[in-house]
């Protein structure tokens, strides 16, 4: 098991090699060109700033019992697909049964912003946004390791 990040703007890195750390558990992070990531832990993968190469490469490196944490619901599907396991920064873990949902309501969305329609506004991070990452982060990787 690894843990896979698609780092470009994941607020949770700090957390992700914390418990990385104390499990020893392998941590790779993905960003392009725009992004500057330095970590004494984890992996940096550093790939050419183009349209979805971060989650090209990301998917590219997956492996069956991986970790992806990505707020991309489409690295999240790619990650289900090789039998990974998926998590956003915000605590929401990815799953065979919410992930068609999710990548509909995205399709949508996207239809809207593009017709001029506004489709709500993303709230700001705060302190039980972290804690709630943190604590289903541990637990989905304490379910893989029962």
């Amino acid at each position: 098991m690894r843990i896979l990040v698609d780092a470009d703007a994941c607020p949770v890195k700090t957390i992700i090699e914390d418990e990385a750390k104390k499990r020893n558990i392998e941590v790779i992070m993905f960003v392009d060109t725009s992004h500057i990531i330095k970590s004494d832990y984890s992996l940096v993968v550093t790939v050419d700033k183009a349209a979805d190469s971060v989650d090209i490469a990301l998917a590219n490196r997956l492996s069956k019992g991986d970790i992806v944490v990505t707020q991309d619901y489409g690295v999240a599907a790619m990650a289900l697909g090789k039998g990974a396991y998926a998590i956003n920064q915000n605590g929401l873990v990815y799953s065979n049964e919410n992930i068609d949902m999710l990548l509909f309501e995205r399709h949508i969305g996207k239809k809207m912003r593009k017709n001029g329609q506004k489709t709500g506004t993303i709230k700001k991070r705060n302190n039980n946004d972290d804690i709630k990452f943190r604590n289903e982060f541990i637990t989905l990787i304490q379910n893989m390791t029962n």
